[in-house]
């Protein structure tokens, strides 16, 4: 089995250093932040750095996600 090693974007790497997720998973096209106590206010957070930022991301959630408190931050299309 090969370990393959994920590049992380510029705009996900500053996305990462000023949002400091304290639990996230790297995924091939961005990460997905979990254990979020008040999901609603952290998508918001998200949106609003990526925005205020100018970043190339896009904030994804859905009702699965959401059980675990969680959600994707992946490069925009």
């Amino acid at each position: 089995m090969q370990k393959t090693t994920t590049q992380i974007s510029e705009d996900l790497q500053k996305f990462i250093d000023k949002f400091q997720p304290s639990k996230f998973k790297l995924l091939t096209r961005g990460i997905e932040i979990r254990g979020n106590n008040d999901l609603h206010r952290s998508i918001t957070a998200a949106r609003e750095l990526i925005e205020k930022m100018k970043l190339k991301l896009t904030v994804e959630h859905s009702a699965e996600m959401a059980m675990y408190g969680g959600f994707e931050v992946v490069h925009a299309a």
